[in-house]
């Protein structure tokens, strides 16, 4: 059994007891008083002010490690009970790391999960396939995709024209990317640049250290591990400030925060927190790149050591509001035009934003 539920287990048969010594008093004191009236008192819902929270391992967990540091801290002291409780966040987190997005959706799904963080693209086709009952409370990664070379011929998106690119993710976000920066940079994908396509990343790192490729498509960490291996491969083109180039009011974004619709609904007051203590583990991150990525590292997130030299480039942040509500759709929006299937086949409602 893990920290969290020897503790909500403790939690809770405390609070079974103090209940039923509660219930024990009110029978004793409702004998002895037969005649007095029953005063009902308006109650508001009780929060629970637990979050089942679930992450990907890769940048979009990385801004979730000072929140899990602290939480456990928290469990210290909770399981002490000789020492004073100096809790450092709002809520008490249950948190959970996986491989792959197939490992959280159907927990998410099914109610096992309150929140997770998740391809932006996955979101809304988790809105569409549960009729509207997954809320989007934050972007939580921008861009984190790279044009790399092992040369010096690409200086902007207008000298890849000609060129041989090397890419994994097909049908996916490196795809959608690559090819709207190029259509709206005047080039056509498909005539005037080759994409060869790769069943995953690891396959263009080694393409680029044999020499069969020069140019490729990388997202962080992998461009980190491949210029561990390859001492003259540079980053060309950081597509994540192309895309804010083109200035029309959306980005490039990977990661996003969601959480089941029923539950936001339920806890108002714990999803306020939780974007609270999110955003502050995301400034500490942010802001102590070294300490952070030890933090990533001991979570078994990514190795430390690429960690550190990869955070300053996995653009983790915490956007919420109408900010958020704006990247996010117009992010959406040019995946909807490039595959409807790529959204869940249509476009979300206002009500996929939180507070939208």
């Amino acid at each position: 059994m893990n920290l969290f539920k020897k503790s909500l287990t403790l939690l809770l048969a405390l609070a079974l007891t103090l209940s039923l010594a509660g219930c024990g008093q009110e029978e004793e004191d409702t004998a002895k008083e037969p005649d007095a009236p029953e005063v009902e008192e308006p109650t508001e819902p009780e929060e629970t002010g637990v979050v089942r929270l679930a992450a990907l391992k890769g940048p979009t967990a990385m801004g979730l490690v000072k929140l899990m540091s602290d939480n456990d801290a928290q469990f210290v002291q909770m399981l002490d009970s000789s020492q004073p409780h100096d809790f450092l966040l709002n809520n008490i987190y249950e948190t959970s790391l996986a491989a792959a997005a197939d490992e959280v959706t159907p927990s998410l799904i099914k109610g096992d999960l309150d929140m997770a963080c998740v391809p932006a693209n996955l979101a809304a086709t988790l809105y569409q396939k549960t009729e509207g009952e997954i809320v989007t409370l934050a972007v939580n990664t921008l861009g984190v995709i790279y044009i790399v070379e092992n040369g010096n011929a690409v200086q902007s998106m207008a000298d890849l024209r000609g060129k041989t690119i090397v890419s994994a993710g097909k049908g996916s976000t490196p795809e959608y990317a690559l090819r709207y920066l190029l259509s709206e940079n005047g080039i056509d994908p498909d005539a005037d640049v080759t994409i060869d396509w790769k069943s995953e990343h690891a396959e263009c790192v080694s393409a680029l250290a044999t020499g069969s490729a020069t140019i490729a498509v990388l997202p962080q960490p992998f461009v980190t591990v491949a210029q561990g291996k390859i001492d003259s491969l540079r980053v060309a083109l950081d597509l994540t400030e192309e895309w804010a180039a083109l200035d029309n009011g959306s980005a490039l974004l990977t990661g996003v925060v969601v959480a089941r619709k029923e539950f936001v609904e339920a806890n108002p007051v714990t999803v306020a927190d939780f974007l609270e203590d999110y955003a502050a583990s995301v400034d500490w991150v942010n802001d102590n790149t070294a300490d952070a990525a030890q933090l990533i590292g001991e979570y078994g997130i990514v190795d430390a050591a690429v960690a550190e030299k990869a955070l300053p480039y996995c653009n983790i942040v915490c956007i919420t509001g109408e900010e958020m509500q704006e990247k996010l759709s117009g992010y959406l929006q040019v995946l909807y035009d490039a595959d409807p299937a790529s959204v869940g086949g249509a476009l979300p409602e206002a009500d996929f934003y939180y507070g939208g």
